[in-house]
């Protein structure tokens, strides 16, 4: 497979799908740069050689074309961090586009407009209601499919080799993300620096272990997490689980929970990851006690209790003192760490001490030589917010891509490189 250090881009366009999806807030002011800074590595190595990258990408989630999603508002921002006057296309597949992207010169780059103004991008049509027969919604995607060839097509024609550095997307077979690659060959095609570290994070953490292994599972439910932890059942020696999901654990064994989030149809499925981690010899680790508050608010009354015995108008927020203590007990052992998902309701401040004992213990265990691995949104926001980024191994820029990995499945944006 081809890698980017062995590529010269000298006199070569290359095709940069990104993940610039950061937020903005409502002056279109950038809150998190992260993930442009992440991709920064890749388009200097293309800048250096003395080539031209066209960047790809999304922002947000739009319903064909919105101003409030436009990529124009993150160019000032990109060219300050490249230190090179980026151009902008306002429609990737356009002929402004077309134009601007066979006139680029070695050292110029092009931005192009947000990728998912088209339908095609994604691969399915917009264009029908929810409600509509299963056969016309079939009919409008493939017909969406069928120009999504042509939308392919045309992103590639701009460029002279492919490169994917959009981790985050790389659970998505969307055309810039996967179907394009198919239109250059071995030769020319390859993951970005970015790419090239997620994968190698994330092998070292499923299949480079250190002993003992541990993971931290947070989340408010447990419907979202059960791939993840039936596929780290077979590898962790310990697995915490925190988060919204302690709730429907602690009432699955007969806890009384209160107001606290639970998945009453989920219970089951609690009792039985218990018993399959007991199976395993895997130590799943539940929280003792609560922080509680009287309503789902920072400035709620608050009080610590044990989590079986949460008073019927009170909530979980986030773990106790008791909780903190096991926790920290348990991750400073590892030799392997995995965290995804805080303890708490760590947007308020008075419900983030858990998930900073989580983090504090994580750095401390990261300085006496284990590997960490931090990932998604969440768990990534509190490990900014406690300052402690730079305290871990790795910190993902992926959410659901990360998820998946971890779950053991094939990524389209990782397998239409590697082929």
């Amino acid at each position: 497979m081809q890698t980017i250090d062995n590529f010269n881009f000298a006199g070569k366009k290359a095709f940069v799908r990104v993940d610039f999806n950061v937020p903005l807030d409502e002056n279109f002011n950038i809150t998190d740069d992260t993930r442009i800074r992440m991709a920064l590595p890749t388009l200097k190595k293309i800048l250096s050689d003395g080539g031209s990258p066209i960047i790809g990408s999304h922002l947000g989630r739009p319903d064909g074309v919105a101003d409030k999603f436009s990529l124009k508002h993150i160019l000032p921002h990109v060219s300050a961090l490249l230190g090179v006057d980026v151009q902008f296309a306002s429609d990737c597949i356009g002929e402004e586009a077309k134009m601007k992207a066979a006139a680029l010169q070695p050292g110029e780059v092009l931005l192009l407009e947000n990728l998912r103004f088209y339908e095609e991008e994604e691969g399915k049509s917009r264009g029908v209601a929810k409600d509509a027969p299963k056969e016309v919604k079939k009919a409008a995607n493939e017909k969406v499919k069928e120009s999504q060839k042509a939308f392919t097509a045309t992103l590639a024609s701009y460029a002279d080799v492919y490169v994917n550095d959009a981790f985050g997307s790389a659970h998505r077979a969307h055309a810039s993300t996967a179907l394009i690659a198919d239109c250059f060959d071995a030769g020319h095609k390859m993951f970005g620096y970015l790419m090239n570290s997620e994968l190698e994070a994330i092998d070292k953490v499923l299949n480079d272990i250190r002993r003992p292994f541990t993971a931290i599972l947070g989340g408010s439910k447990v419907s979202t997490k059960i791939d993840v932890i039936k596929n780290l059942l077979a590898k962790v020696d310990n697995l915490i689980i925190t988060g919204g999901m302690t709730y429907t654990f602690t009432k699955a064994l007969g806890g009384k929970i209160g107001k606290s989030i639970c998945e009453d149809d989920k219970m089951e499925l609690a009792l039985e990851l218990l018993k399959e981690a007991k199976a395993n010899n895997v130590n799943l680790v539940l929280a003792l006690d609560a922080k509680i508050a009287d309503r789902f608010s920072n400035d709620a009354r608050t009080d610590f209790v044990d989590v079986n015995n949460i008073p019927d108008d009170w909530e979980g927020l986030d773990i106790g003192p008791k909780t903190e203590a096991l926790y920290a007990e348990v991750i400073k052992k590892s030799k392997t760490i995995l965290w995804n998902g805080p303890t708490g309701v760590f947007e308020f401040e008075n419900f983030t001490h858990g998930s900073r004992n989580v983090a504090e213990a994580i750095a401390e265990a990261t300085a006496n030589g284990a590997f960490s691995l931090v990932g998604g949104g969440d768990s990534v926001a509190c490990i900014n917010k406690f300052g402690l980024a730079d305290k871990v191994s790795y910190v993902s820029t992926g959410g659901g891509a990360l998820l998946e990995a971890i779950e053991g499945k094939i990524l389209p944006g990782v397998a239409a490189v590697r082929g």
